[in-house]
């Protein structure tokens, strides 16, 4: 498989040949639940419930019997504690000692992520750009650079306000993070980070340096 590589203008450079194990994946049943089951740990990995009910053992009360059991002519009750009183405990709330944490082996992980890169690759969605000539951190250039690359058929979006974007660098380049940092609709990250859940939460995917970051990405399938 070849793919087209842009400079930042968004002219065609050249080509690149992509490694099948990494963007030729079929996409079928066990592929589809491989992923699901991948992106349902992630997400849940990185949950940090907040909200915190006590139960009737931690709120504070007495605990003598409000009445005696028989003869008064009201219903039962053993304790002021209990969820059904007004500033009783909480049956069934939400809990912050919580753990919604799901192991995930690595080559779990790595065939998810190149299953979900073998299909937006087929959907057109992904981009291979040289590098990203930036001399100075500043918003502008890097507004003309998207704006340049969405002129490329098929990634219009590139724009567009909500989730256009995911930037996978080559490495660290703190003059191209703040440039790209202020942008509310795309995120940026490094290609040998990569996982599922990056992929699928933006609309298209453009890597730089396209030989580091495949190499990146092809040293996770060993």
């Amino acid at each position: 498989m070849e793919a087209t590589v842009y400079n930042q203008k968004g002219e065609a450079t050249g080509e690149i040949n992509l490694p099948e194990s990494v963007f030729g994946l079929p996409w079928n049943v066990s592929t589809e639940r491989l992923v699901h089951q991948v992106v349902v740990a992630m997400t849940g990995n990185a949950r940090n419930p907040v909200a915190h009910t006590k139960t009737r053992g931690e709120v504070s009360g007495t605990g003598k019997k409000p009445w005696k059991q028989k003869g008064t002519g009201r219903a039962r009750h053993g304790s002021r504690r209990s969820p059904i009183w007004v500033g009783g405990g909480i049956a069934h709330g939400p809990r912050n000692d919580r753990s919604f944490e799901r192991k995930i082996n690595k080559k779990m992980r790595a065939k998810a992520l190149f299953a979900v890169l073998s299909h937006k690759w087929k959907d057109g969605e992904v981009m291979f750009v040289d590098d990203f000539a930036l001399k100075a951190p500043k918003t502008k250039d890097a507004k003309g650079i998207l704006t340049s690359l969405s002129k490329v058929k098929g990634f219009e979006g590139l724009t567009r306000r909500n989730n256009a974007c995911f930037l996978a660098l080559d490495g660290k380049n703190e003059t191209v993070s703040k440039s790209f940092q202020n942008f509310g609709n795309l995120e940026l990250g490094q290609a040998k980070d990569l996982n599922p859940v990056d992929v699928l939460s933006y609309k298209y995917l453009v890597f730089t340096n396209p030989e580091k970051s495949l190499a990146a990405l092809s040293a996770r399938a060993k």
